[in-house]
């Protein structure tokens, strides 16, 4: 029997700290909130039990951020697409951002599994002067378990109304997508780091965190298959290829916390659950 799990996660900015309150139906939930920055910046991790999603689920997540609230969400681990007889599995994630909140959306990767049938949707609402940082990671089979992407197909769509729009469908029978060096020349993790704001940035500022992307890229080994660019006053994207998933996470951790310094004036903050 398919799986129709929904969260609701709303923060808002109390006194001096901010709380995270959420509502849930089916198999998805949120953790106790964390407080390892101080009160100002609450860390949630996001869980869905099952573990994966097979044809005919689907989760459907939204979250709101009011005036002055600052939330970081994370997941435990990978989110899984499993093989399908047809039918889809979809995740549908969408972010409202009010005046001068703030988020960071760092979910760990989606796993693409050879047969699946998948589409994963995330939509960000930024109003002025809200601002958000976060990233999307998709893995293209196993390869490290001799488990390649050989059938199926993935529908990844990241938009920001009126902004900028990113989709696009990877087919497993596409080899030239796959193995052509203008397309992912072999890799098989594609991941994107970007900064939204509600507000245009000033050129300045969109330079400073170029700047510390491509200088973070320079030093890396995933050099070659990594770039950063400003498509929009209201955008800055870092994206990567990378062969497995470790390499391409790394670089984009780094350069999140490069970015979160420079923004906000944050030191770097690990998720505890990362190193559990």
């Amino acid at each position: 029997m398919p799986w129709h799990a929904h969260l609701h996660l709303d923060y808002r900015r109390e006194a001096a700290r901010t709380v995270a309150r959420f509502r849930h139906d089916g198999p998805l939930r949120i953790l106790q909130s964390l407080y390892p920055e101080g009160d100002a910046v609450c860390h949630n991790v996001l869980v869905h039990p099952p573990g994966g999603l097979v044809g005919g689920d689907t989760l459907e997540i939204a979250i709101e951020a009011a005036d002055g609230s600052h939330g970081l969400v994370t997941t435990p681990g990978a989110s899984r697409f499993y093989r399908s007889e047809g039918e889809l599995a979809l995740q549908r994630t969408h972010i409202r951002l009010a005046r001068g909140a703030r988020l960071e959306w760092l979910p760990l990767e989606a796993i693409c599994y050879s047969g699946c049938h998948a589409e994963n949707r995330l939509v960000i609402e930024a109003a002025p002067g809200a601002e958000l940082i976060g990233w999307d990671v998709t893995a293209l089979g196993l390869p490290n378990a001799q488990q390649p992407f050989e059938r199926g197909s993935y529908l990844q769509h990241i938009e920001v109304p009126g902004v900028w729009l990113e989709r696009g469908r990877i087919d497993a029978a596409d080899q030239r997508l796959l193995q052509s060096p203008l397309g992912f020349g072999g890799h098989r993790c594609i991941a994107s780091l970007f900064f939204v704001a509600g507000t245009p940035a000033e050129r300045a500022r969109r330079e400073a965190l170029l700047a510390l992307a491509r200088e973070a890229i320079d030093a890396h080994g995933l050099a070659q298959s990594a770039g950063a660019t400003s498509p929009h006053a209201e955008i800055v994207l870092l994206r990567v290829l990378a062969p497995v998933v470790e390499p391409a996470m790394q670089l984009l951790r780094q350069v999140w916390q490069a970015w979160r310094a420079e923004l906000w004036r944050l030191p770097p903050s690990t998720p505890r659950i990362w190193s559990t």
